[in-house]
């Protein structure tokens, strides 16, 4: 749809109109269709050395590595495992795996061995594209090929590929999600799914050759999306490769050096520059729009920003199934606090447990109208495309039914709860299951506490949200000890180094709690919800 922006929320609803072209390639209308001269990204390395990159060096750089996958066997559905810092490179290699009609798994270098491990051998990818710096971090015996991208020479590959041709509907990007009964499982996407990313245009306005700048990891739907939404309308993306974690002094002065004008945040993010002081008078931007997802947006950071820099930031929300389902609008009033109104051309509503809408004020849960737009996905991978044949005794694959139970209804149901006022301004609840959203990321419980498990001095572990000023929320286990092992501090660090080294450096345990045992149902399930309770009242 057009980028101009709507008078008022009425008017954006009904002028919307979704255009799906029958054939469609996220690589040409992403990259190719730009002009060969027209910047594309300012790059900035963790020594703060500054690039400037071309859609022509973008796109002969992709038909290079494309020529590279075919050489190494990939065709059409095959996946493409990417675990890479953000570089011009590294969306090179995005671009080549949609030119090959295969599918992108980009993980972040912020997992751990066992989520790498996990997702690997999940997905199945043909090839695995990495760097020296990460090369050793996973058994090359799980793939077919591995190639290191920074010892790769394609000055002998030609700058000429033949895209595949692809419909709107063949699979293009396999994120992982988390949820509270397994590990985490991928969830399939079209090529049409970027279609459905129109927050860029109506949350962000975004304009051509303006600098857009996103804060989130080449990983999941909020790192992704904010690189090739904006870069879909024409921005030219200003991209930050940190060394280490997140450090909001060094943020802030990189947004000061390169002047983007349109920026995506988290509000763990916001809260952490929150602690620099005089963050305005230090560090001046000239940001004309700054939009948040990942987690509620709390008013106290809305208010900061707009101390310190004079903008309103806007929140939208949504999951890595469908994403954004709610936001708010330049063209609308902010009620801080409010996750907004329902995204135009998105059909969601507040539901009971029957399906059935929620009187206003009341709390329901947020569900969207099944394949009412091109963000809809094609399902859990294998379970969405091709689904997976039957086991030797006839049952069906678990992902299968999933995939049917999960988006084949009339509703895909989010497990968010929230109500919604007068005016149509929806507001968060919270969770309605057991996922821990901590500092933006959505965490399974499943995960940390298996890996809580691995360790030889703990018996019992749950893994639930504690509330955290900086980052919303943090991870807290409540562990039951090992007879023979005594709690303690010491244990307690070596728990959650073992976890980080296994899982993630967003998803161990910050917070350990020694339990005698914990409370479980009649059959034996932990309650993490009596957990997640107590924690929300201040232990």
């Amino acid at each position: 749809m057009a980028t101009t922006p709507a008078l008022t929320y009425e008017e954006a609803r009904a002028r919307h109109r979704w255009e799906v072209p029958e054939r469609y390639n996220i690589a040409q209308d992403v990259c190719d269709k730009h002009p060969r001269d027209k910047l594309a990204m300012v790059h900035e390395d963790p020594d703060e050395r500054v690039r400037e990159v071309t859609w022509g060096e973008l796109q002969d750089r992709s038909d290079q590595l494309a020529h590279l996958l075919r050489a190494h066997g990939v065709q059409r559905g095959d996946r493409v495992a990417m675990l890479l810092p953000p570089t011009p490179e590294t969306a090179a290699a995005f671009f080549a795996t949609w030119k090959c009609g295969a599918i992108l798994l980009s993980m972040s270098v912020l997992y751990g061995d066992d989520g790498i491990r996990h997702r690997v051998q999940d997905a199945a990818p043909r090839v695995l594209i990495t760097d020296a710096a990460n090369a050793g971090r996973l058994d090359p015996s799980h793939v077919e090929a591995v190639i290191v991208l920074d010892e790769v020479d394609l000055s002998a590959q030609p700058t000429d590929f033949d895209r595949v041709d692809t419909s709107a509907d063949d699979p293009a990007q396999l994120y992982y999600s988390s949820g509270t009964t397994g590990m985490a499982k991928g969830i399939l996407h079209a090529h049409r799914y970027i279609l459905g990313h129109e927050e860029f245009a109506l949350c962000h306005d975004v304009r051509d050759g303006e600098r857009f700048h996103g804060m989130g990891e080449w990983a999941w739907a909020a790192g992704i999306a904010p690189l090739l939404g904006p870069w879909r309308l024409g921005a030219v993306q200003v991209v930050i490769q940190r060394r280490g974690g997140f450090d909001p002094e060094r943020q802030l002065a990189f947004m000061t050096r390169h002047r983007p004008t349109n920026v995506f945040t988290t509000p763990t993010a916001m809260r952490s520059m929150m602690a620099v002081p005089d963050a305005g008078a230090r560090y001046p931007q000239d940001l004309r729009i700054v939009c948040s997802a990942g987690e509620p947006l709390n008013p106290e950071a809305i208010r900061w920003f707009r101390e310190q820099y004079g903008v309103t930031v806007l929140d939208y929300y949504g999951l890595t199934e469908s994403y954004p389902l709610v936001a708010n609008f330049p063209f609308m009033e902010v009620r801080e606090g409010s996750m907004g109104k329902p995204m135009p051309g998105w059909d969601v509503q507040l539901l009971d447990e029957d399906e059935r809408p929620v009187a206003q004020g009341q709390k329901g849960e947020i569900c969207l109208r099944a394949r009412s737009n091109p963000h809809y996905p094609l399902g859990y991978w294998p379970g969405g495309w091709p689904p997976p044949p039957p086991a030797p005794d006839g049952s069906e694959h678990p992902l299968v039914r999933a995939s049917r139970e999960d988006f084949g209804g009339e509703w895909f149901h989010t497990r968010d709860a929230a109500c919604e006022d007068a005016d149509g301004y929806v507001w968060y609840e919270g969770r309605a299951d057991d996922v821990i959203i901590a500092a933006g990321y959505r965490i399974g419980p499943f995960e940390v506490e298996s890996a809580c498990l691995e360790h030889p001095a703990v018996a019992e572990a749950a893994a639930v949200a504690s509330p955290d000023e900086r980052r919303g929320n943090v991870v807290k286990a409540f562990i039951v000890i090992v007879r023979g092992h005594e709690p303690s501090e010491a244990c307690a660090r070596e728990i959650q180094a073992h976890v980080r080294e296994r899982l993630s450096a967003y998803a161990y345990p910050r917070r350990i709690e020694f339990v005698d045992s914990l409370p479980k149902t009649l059959t034996g399930k932990i309650r993490r919800m009596e957990l997640r309770d107590r924690e929300a009242k201040g232990g």
